[in-house]
């Protein structure tokens, strides 16, 4: 089926675009909604599978490594075997992984699973987003569907939670994922009569650099979150640990000397664009365990139900969707850095507050008001700072320097909640609501020190270096394209 000839993208574009965006989005909706429908069913998977606190991190991290370790390697295979193809095989793995997470009998199976469909979303996701630039030419109509798009990001990450709590009240935390089955079956078949083949480009894969770097990271957030069950002293976890760093830094000599790296050592090498790197790092990963902690201190001390759990995170949610549609105005007025640093500190304060958390809090004061600035600093300071991830970046390493943006995220989302973890659970145990409390306390404070690494990271990398460098309307229009 696939086709060498250039013609096949102009077929394309005029064989059912509104189709072909169609297929896109419910895709990419189906990863961002699974994504955040876990959370709300955190506490019902605990009970009924028996996990630990540091096992149910599992959960959600073994998805984030493979997905943040193989998302390089996938927008590479994309131009290498055709985007159709890689799409068709995507869906296939994320909805069999979907029907055995759904399926899945203990709690080994499930983390397995999740594993899995982490290699399914990895492929969906640069894939979805290459097929749909394809299909709409360069203009009006492109950046429209990119606007769908990235809209697609926010409203299925602030559903997921309620449709989550949703279905793990009614009816099970297992139908979230069951139901990809029949939409993922609909999605192949609409693929293969809609979607033509893309021209293949040459080249190789660095599959060693792939495989490196995901299994680098795998073996240190391992070590990291064993020591919450084992402890800081533990052989095994020491030893995983130093296994992970080494390894990485074996996957640093690696793209240093590939032909064909996937992720160039150069993208990295300009300070502003490594500190967005370092510091969104740090900040998906305070976020990512903040999803983790506040959800199961909803349900196991304040008694929420799940559904009220996904209802409870609105007030950030909202806050976070109606701050993000003024960043291209803002970052006119004030510039890009600045609202990087502004974005990180209000999302710090709200950490800190957010801490404080204790078995007598209630949900309004403890909870509902920190969420306004966590919502307000992630609404303000996200966009900017992917702005900054691309900046002043060569046309040939654009796209590795979005991939790593994206790799950064779910990474730094996976090693977040690991340390959270680690830190929050070292001398607590039991489920009962103090010791829930106490986790969460510890957690979101480990996570306030993640967010104030961040804004460290942002002042003495990107603030500093974008001073008088670059005007800032050109980068508002960055942040604006994102």
């Amino acid at each position: 089926m696939t086709s060498t000839n250039p013609s096949s993208t102009t077929a394309t574009r005029s064989v059912h675009p509104a189709v072909i965006l169609g297929i896109v989005l419910v895709s990419y909706f189906m990863i961002v909604l699974d994504n955040s429908i876990v959370f709300t069913g955190l506490s019902r998977i605990r009970t009924e599978l028996d996990f630990t606190t540091a096992g149910l991190s599992w959960v959600q991290t073994a998805y984030a490594l493979v997905f943040g370790g193989l998302l390089l390697l996938a927008a590479r295979a994309g131009d290498l075997v055709g985007r159709r193809r890689l799409f068709v095989i995507g869906l296939a793995i994320f909805s069999l992984a979907s029907l055995s997470i759904g399926l899945a009998p203990t709690a080994e199976w499930l983390i397995a699973s999740r594993a899995v469909q982490g290699i399914g979303s990895a492929i969906l996701a640069p894939t979805s987003l290459a097929l749909l630039t394809t299909t709409f030419p360069e203009g009006p109509a492109r950046t429209r569907a990119v606007a769908a798009y990235g809209s697609t990001a926010g409203i299925g990450a602030s559903l997921g939670l309620v449709v989550g709590g949703l279905l793990a009240d009614v009816a099970s935390w297992r139908v979230g994922f069951l139901m990809n089955v029949p939409i993922g079956a609909a999605l192949l078949i609409a693929t293969l009569v809609f979607v033509r083949e893309t021209p293949r480009t040459g080249g190789r894969f660095d599959v060693a650099g792939a495989v490196t770097s995901t299994l680098g990271m795998t073996a240190l957030v391992y070590g990291i979150t064993r020591t919450a069950d084992a402890g800081w002293t533990d052989p095994v976890a020491l030893t995983s640990i130093a296994v992970g760093l080494v390894v990485i830094a074996g996957f640093i000599v690696i793209e240093w000397r590939a032909p064909q790296p996937i992720l160039p050592l150069r993208v990295l090498a300009d300070p502003v664009r490594g500190g967005a790197f370092l510091a969104r790092m740090l900040f998906a990963g305070a976020i990512f365990g903040y999803f983790f902690f506040a959800s199961q201190y909803m349900q196991g001390v304040l008694g929420f139900t799940p559904l009220l759990a996904g209802l409870g995170f609105l007030p950030m949610t909202a806050v976070q969707f109606a701050l993000s549609l003024t960043v291209p105005r803002l970052t006119r007025r004030y510039g890009n850095s600045t609202l990087v640093a502004t974005g990180l500190a209000i999302t710090l304060a709200g950490m800190i507050w957010i801490s404080f958390v204790s078995p007598d809090s209630d949900y309004w004061t403890a909870l509902a008001l920190p969420m306004l600035l966590l919502g307000a600093g992630q609404g303000m300071g996200f966009a900017p700072l992917t702005a900054a991830g691309v900046t002043r970046i060569e046309l040939r390493d654009a796209g590795a320097a979005a991939g790593t943006v994206n790799v950064a995220h779910q990474l730094g989302g996976a090693l977040g909640v690991s340390v959270m973890v680690a830190v929050a659970t070292t001398g607590i145990i039991g489920t009962d609501p103090a010791s829930i409390a106490a986790e969460a306390s510890t957690g979101l404070a480990t996570g306030a020190v993640l967010l104030a690494l961040a804004l460290t990271s942002a002042l003495l990398l990107i603030v500093r270096r974008h001073r008088g460098q670059e005007p800032a309307s050109s980068m508002a229009n960055r942040g604006k394209d994102r």
